[in-house]
């Protein structure tokens, strides 16, 4: 674990930027990856799966939880609200860790089209965690087990470190909800830590969340109800508070990341689950709020000619 300066800050802060957009690109294209040239309906894919809605947090907490622990190889981070598949493995693409797997996914331009093009795409990705999915020892598709998962995976292990990070419509499922009551079961000296991060996006697919709904008071007194100290976590903050909050020593932390469900999207489409732009493909307007949202990335700042991150 250690301490970030305004150098590491903005690191964290270019990584999330670099996952957002690989995000989009995923989710949309199929050619013209790196924009270098303006987007026809053919560089888009004939069909639009996936969800956007929840992959800002994903990435902003996987990228500030990778600086922390950088340096400790028995931390772990798993994913419960899986539909955000496209964050995970724009990371794990980011990590080299994609490649261990699919040799094609190099850090370069090839590796780069090769992962956006498969992503829900014929004998490619699927578009949520699987079992071919490096490191996945939960399913994305089935929501509420990760909390789970990871208790079991720290049983006789005191050396491990797992965050799990869970969406606020999965903490209302029966599954998830139950897990709670393993930190008054499972803590203690003989296991591993787990670090709860609840992400309080406010919508589950086209409704508010229960969680949205309650007084930051209420959702305090429901986690101290399960045995857990809540510390929130403010998106707008930034890198160095979250990193600051990281690094207080506090005792059965449950961290609530609370940021809009869509951020970064078109902002017409602001709150969307899934797809925001239904038809890039054939419409002329949205192909170009397509165009400019990927703009907004600064792509030829974060890739050189070649395709390869930029230091």
């Amino acid at each position: 674990m250690v301490a970030v300066g305004i150098t590491d800050a903005e690191k964290i802060q270019k990584r999330i930027r670099i996952c957002d957009y690989l995000v989009v690109a995923q989710l949309f294209l199929r050619n013209n990856y790196l924009l270098e040239r303006p987007l026809e309906f053919d560089d888009i894919k004939p069909r639009l799966l996936g969800h956007w809605g929840t992959c800002h947090g994903i990435n902003t907490v996987y990228a500030n939880l990778k600086a922390f622990f950088r340096d400790d190889p028995n931390f772990s981070f798993v994913l419960g609200p899986g539909h955000g598949f496209p964050a995970l493995q724009a990371n794990l693409w980011l990590d080299g860790e994609l490649e261990k797997t699919s040799p094609e996914a190099t850090l370069d331009r090839i590796g780069l089209e090769y992962f956006c093009k498969n992503f829900s795409w014929p004998d490619g990705f699927p578009s949520h965690a699987s079992p071919i999915t490096p490191g996945v020892i939960t399913e994305g598709g089935e929501l509420g087990y990760a909390l789970a998962n990871a208790y079991g995976f720290c049983l006789g292990h005191p050396e491990k470190t797992v965050a799990v990070l869970i969406g606020d419509g999965e903490l209302e499922t029966a599954t998830a909800l139950d897990s709670l009551i393993l930190q008054n079961l499972l803590s203690g000296p003989n296991n591993g830590k787990i670090l709860p991060f609840l992400h309080l996006n406010g919508y589950k697919i086209s409704a508010p969340s229960i969680y949205a709904r309650k007084s930051e008071r209420e959702l305090n007194e429901i986690i101290r109800g399960f045995g857990f100290s809540p510390i929130w976590i403010r998106d707008n903050d930034g890198a160095e508070s979250f990193q600051d909050i990281l690094s207080k020593n506090i005792a059965d932390p449950f961290y609530i990341f609370d940021n809009q469900k869509g951020y970064g999207g078109p902002n017409q489409y602001q709150d969307s689950h899934q797809i925001p732009l239904k038809n890039p493909k054939s419409d002329e307007k949205e192909l170009r709020i397509l165009e400019n949202w990927l703009k907004s990335y600064r792509p030829q700042e974060l890739f050189d000619e070649n395709g390869e991150l930029t230091k």
